[in-house]
Order: structure tokens, then sequence, then C-alpha cells
């Protein structure tokens, strides 16, 4: 699994686990739905730090526990 298809995975867990939408997700994080569409549809490839923390800061958790899973622990490596 790439970094962006984990990245995209874990909002939509972090979403669920909240019972709370992508829609609603954008509202309390200030992030575009274009954009988080974009990544929940791995369509955006370079995800900035800038947004992940912004995404983090909506669901009231850190940097650290958002990559703090399963899904961060045996990505491919990504050299093109």
């Amino acid at each position: 699994m790439y970094i962006s298809e984990a990245v995209a995975e874990r909002i939509l867990e972090l979403c669920k686990e909240r019972d709370i939408t992508v829609n609603k997700l954008c509202t309390i994080s200030a992030v575009t739905q274009s954009t988080v569409n974009d990544i929940v549809n791995k369509k955006a490839k370079n995800i900035g730090i800038v947004t992940i923390k912004k995404l983090c800061d909506g669901l009231q958790i850190s940097v650290i526990e958002f990559f703090d899973c399963e899904i961060f622990k045996n990505l491919e490596q990504e050299i093109y």
C-alpha cells in the first residue's frame, strides 16, 4: 500500500469511528470538500502535512495519533 492510499483509509476509518461523514470532517477541519474527496477517492498523490494537520485538528487528535496505526506500518517504497 502507498502512503496516499493509507491516508485515505485512515481518514475513512476515523470518520467511521466518530460516526461523522466526510462532509462533516471538511466543515470541522476547514479543508475543502474537493480536497478531502480527492484524498479519500485516492486521486491525490501528494497530500500535504498541513492538510493532514487540519484534518487532525478537526478530529481532535494529534498528527502522531493519526499515523500511529497498523495501516502505516508496512508501506511500499515509493521511489519513482
